[in-house]
């Protein structure tokens, strides 16, 4: 974790932003596979990790601003928890660990919340998103799990959007290590692609690469030739040789912050020309995006110029026609491209998704498309300096949605649906990188993945 004084001065800001009430920061617990002594892998909850540090299951952070007392609640370990797993700190040596100064039993918790309910102080909670959190705040808050989120506090909602979005020196830190990681799982997988030959023989030996690391996946890998399904996951089918690999993976580093990269490459060490055509659109797409990417800028407009850019490279080799800026507009680009151009990153891979999109990614300027494609966009509002966010656009071919907008007419002027024909078992092309937001513009952090046709080329030969 980082130092306690990282922690201390994260809930001082939070407790500026609210000025009153209680505060409820329910870490995770242990979830069971199929008995209790067989759990899944532990992973704290995010907002708690972020103002506490504590990697620890079955803790409670309580902060009472009326009276400036911060109140770490959770079990002491036991003989029989040290006979099992060695010792392990006190709740009071894990709490000082964070500049937490008291500690309390669970037994204590509901008292000191219904005395605050007593009182009708203000009591602040995120949506819980998992079946036990649901549980225990539904107990604290004597209210239904079906109701219990809508109690969720906006305020509190909006306090940790506007402090997890703006990155520190030491997470962008823990983002390039992980980053690290993610480089040395993509030249890995470029130089066992053919040797392994399955998605899920791949993944189990990328595997071994983060664990190594003392990392673990963000979230589960994609490594597929089925690149037309947006998050195809792992499977036992041989790769089949002209294919192109779309593999999008990241890695977690030890304080929890997330890397999000994908790249395509060709499963025979080259691309075709048609493949290359269709990379090339994709690169010119997001290398347009990043330089156009700095504070003040809405996301959803870096959204629309990659959309623009990818029109007019289709319309180039004659799967489009008309004015690119009509059809993005009209919406016929959502055909090749119909998912949002990136999203926040930091502790969450989807930076902060638990607190709803709309409230991470949204705000009163900028609303949500109802148009299709551009109405998956997570990120939309505009970008400020230190954010940190993806940029990775796509171009995919999928034949049920070609089948169904052809059969419908839809956008006809713009696509050309006769030319499409040699292209439904082309699967797809996604580029990503992950950009720090600076004044001076955008920064692909991390170190160099090959990328450009000739270095992923070299990487696929080597």
């Amino acid at each position: 974790m980082f130092d306690q004084t990282v922690y201390c001065r994260r809930r001082a800001v939070l407790k500026d932003r609210l000025r009153n009430g209680l505060v409820l920061l329910p870490g995770n617990s242990q979830s069971p596979v199929n008995f209790a002594d067989n759990p899944y892998p532990f992973r704290q909850d995010s907002s708690f990790l972020y103002y506490c540090g504590l990697n620890q299951p079955d803790c409670f952070l309580v902060i009472d601003i009326d009276n400036d007392r911060e109140t770490l609640y959770g079990t002491e370990p036991s003989l029989n928890d040290i006979i099992w797993t060695g010792p392990v700190p006190s709740l009071g040596e894990r709490a000082a660990s964070a500049g937490i100064h008291a500690t309390d039993s669970w037994n204590h918790l509901a008292v000191a919340i219904q005395a605050a309910g007593a009182d009708r102080r203000p009591i602040h909670y995120l949506p819980a998103y998992r079946p036990d959190q649901l549980l225990i705040l539904s107990g604290l808050m004597a209210v239904s799990t079906e109701r219990i989120n809508t109690g969720a506090s906006l305020d509190f909602i909006r306090a940790v959007v506007d402090q997890r979005s703006v990155k520190t020196p030491d997470e962008i830190t823990e983002i390039e290590f992980a980053l690290g990681v993610s480089r040395n799982l993509f030249l890995t997988a470029m130089k066992h692609r053919k040797a392994e030959n399955n998605a899920v023989s791949l993944a189990g030996h990328l595997e071994g690469i983060v664990k190594s690391a003392g990392c673990r996946f963000a979230f589960p890998p994609i490594l597929t030739t089925r690149g037309e399904i947006l998050h195809c996951q792992p499977d036992n089918q041989p790769f089949h040789s002209g294919a192109l690999l779309l593999m999008d993976m990241g890695a977690e580093s030890r304080e929890g912050y997330a890397s999000d990269v994908t790249r395509t490459v060709p499963m025979d060490g080259h691309f075709s020309p048609r493949q290359r055509a269709i990379y090339e659109i994709v690169l010119a797409a997001q290398k347009a995006v990043i330089s156009q990417a700095k504070p003040g800028i809405r996301f959803m407009d870096l959204h629309l110029l990659a959309a623009t850019t990818m029109c007019e490279g289709l319309r180039d080799i004659g799967l489009m026609r008309g004015a690119a800026e009509d059809a993005v507009q009209a919406g016929a680009h959502a055909l090749f491209f119909p998912h949002g151009l990136g999203h926040m990153l930091g502790l969450d891979v989807h930076d902060m998704e638990s607190l709803g999109e709309d409230n991470v990614g949204y705000d009163a300027e900028t609303t949500r498309s109802v148009q299709f494609g551009l109405a998956a966009l997570r990120l939309a509002r505009r970008l400020e300096a230190d954010f940190v966010v993806t940029v990775e656009p796509g171009i995919y071919f999928i034949p049920a949605l070609i089948d169904q907008w052809r059969q419908e007419g839809r956008w006809s002027s713009f696509i050309a649906f006769d030319k499409l024909a040699p292209f439904r078992r082309f699967g797809g092309v996604r580029i990503e990188d992950v950009v720090h937001i600076k004044p001076e513009g955008g920064r692909i952090l991390g170190p160099v993945i090959p990328k450009s046709v000739a270095t992923v080329e070299a990487a696929c030969t080597a």
